[in-house]
């Protein structure tokens, strides 16, 4: 999708009685949904580029992903963190998750920087190195070296914030926290219309605090006052320092809500405050003085925030069924996908000049191809980068765990 920057734009574990096949078909119906949000998000990048009549102005395909995305981990999350009850190895798995792919999407970006100039919202100093290694790119308004990092911010920002709820013992209180925050963004968006922390020292003090957190959170000293630190940290930079700061207290309330729908199925928690949450932010947009960009105009992100909570919904109603397995497999590779398209998207630009003004079919022709080579790679990416990095993550979880 379009960032607010910019005009370019894990299961959980179950207990060892339940058979592995059971776990799998039951997260196919979550994969299905990475899947579909990796190509909305994939579609709305290319579409202005090769197949400008395509796209919607209705909603916004790429924003319809992101909050896909963002449902999905607000439901799986805090089950991932409260199945294995221990800080440590959630956070091992976190890391070993999304750093090896990060860091080499990094570097793809770095090299191809030799031929397509960085985008001028990545800083050239300490402070665009600092918010790249803490990935709270957007909630220290820092461009990331690829545009689709800057969803990682709220991802980033949420774990840290779970992280905190669950040391505390309130981590239940899901709905409550997702009305809270919608309120919040309806409230802040009213009266904040930039960054009231600006400057770079927002991302320099937050990365160092976040590796020093980090290792705290990893090696047990310090743990709770790691955990309180950098929960308020994260909630202090999404509403002082963000690029966009009603927009970040929405997202975090769409994933606690994604929460919310988890405690209701457990039956620790009631559907109101699902509700409630969405309700606030539908209308969140509606008064906010930063609502500057088509996809946050109150009708295109009201259709788009219905449709991707249908989206969820049906999905959710259809988890006992097979999903097809097309979209299992995008699923799986959905994060390759997510951070490979745009900087590849960028390449076929450079290599091919305006493709707009091509006739259609060749145009058809690049897009069918440009499709094809970014799933072939993110398979790659998938089987020498995201597999091994993971399978090694649960060996170091079972190492270093409470046993």
């Amino acid at each position: 999708m379009i960032s607010p920057q910019s005009a370019l734009a894990a299961p959980p574990t179950v207990p060892p009685s339940t058979p592995a096949g059971v776990t799998r078909s039951r997260m196919a119906w979550l994969d299905a949904l990475r899947g579909l949000g990796a190509l909305a998000v994939v579609a709305e990048h290319m579409f202005p580029w090769i197949l400008p009549g395509l796209r919607p102005y209705w909603f916004n395909l790429g924003m319809y992903g992101v909050l896909v995305f963002f449902l999905v981990s607000g439901y799986i999350i805090p089950a991932s963190l409260e199945s294995r009850g221990d800080i440590r190895l959630f956070w091992i798995s976190r890391i070993f998750r999304l750093y090896p792919l990060y860091l080499l999407v990094i570097v793809i970006a770095l090299v191809i920087a030799i031929w397509i100039p960085v985008r001028p919202q990545v800083p050239r100093d300490l402070s665009g190195v600092a918010a790249h290694l803490s990935m709270l790119l957007d909630v220290v308004h820092v461009g990331g070296l690829a545009d689709p990092m800057w969803t990682l911010s709220y991802e980033m920002v949420f774990y840290l914030l779970v992280t905190a709820l669950f040391v505390k013992g309130v981590h239940r209180a899901s709905g409550q926290i997702a009305i809270a925050f919608g309120v919040v963004a309806v409230a802040v968006g009213m009266v904040v219309d930039a960054p009231l922390l600006g400057g770079p020292w927002p991302a320099v003090v937050s990365g160092a605090a976040f590796v020093i957190g980090m290792y705290c959170l990893l090696s047990g000293n310090f743990r709770t006052t790691a955990a309180y630190t950098l929960g308020a940290m994260g909630i202090g930079l999404l509403l002082l320092s963000g690029y966009v700061p009603w927009f970040g207290a929405a997202i975090l309330a769409v994933m606690f809500t994604g929460t919310a729908v988890y405690r209701w199925e457990q039956g620790t928690g009631s559907l109101w405050p699902v509700l409630a949450a969405a309700a606030l932010v539908a209308v969140s947009p509606v008064w906010s003085i930063q609502a500057g960009w088509w996809w946050v105009q109150p009708d295109v992100w009201i259709t788009t925030l219905a449709l991707a909570a249908a989206t969820f919904v049906a999905a959710r109603a259809l988890r006992h069924r097979r999903m097809p397995g097309v979209l299992a497999w995008l699923g799986l590779i959905s994060y390759s996908i997510y951070l490979l398209h745009h900087p590849l998207l960028r390449l076929l630009h450079e290599i091919a000049g305006d493709m707009r003004g091509l006739p259609l079919p060749a145009r058809i022709a690049l897009a069918t191809g440009y499709l094809a080579v970014l799933l072939a790679l993110s398979w790659v990416t998938y089987t020498l980068v995201e597999g091994p990095a993971q399978r090694l993550g649960r060996r170091l979880a079972k190492r270093y765990g409470r046993g």
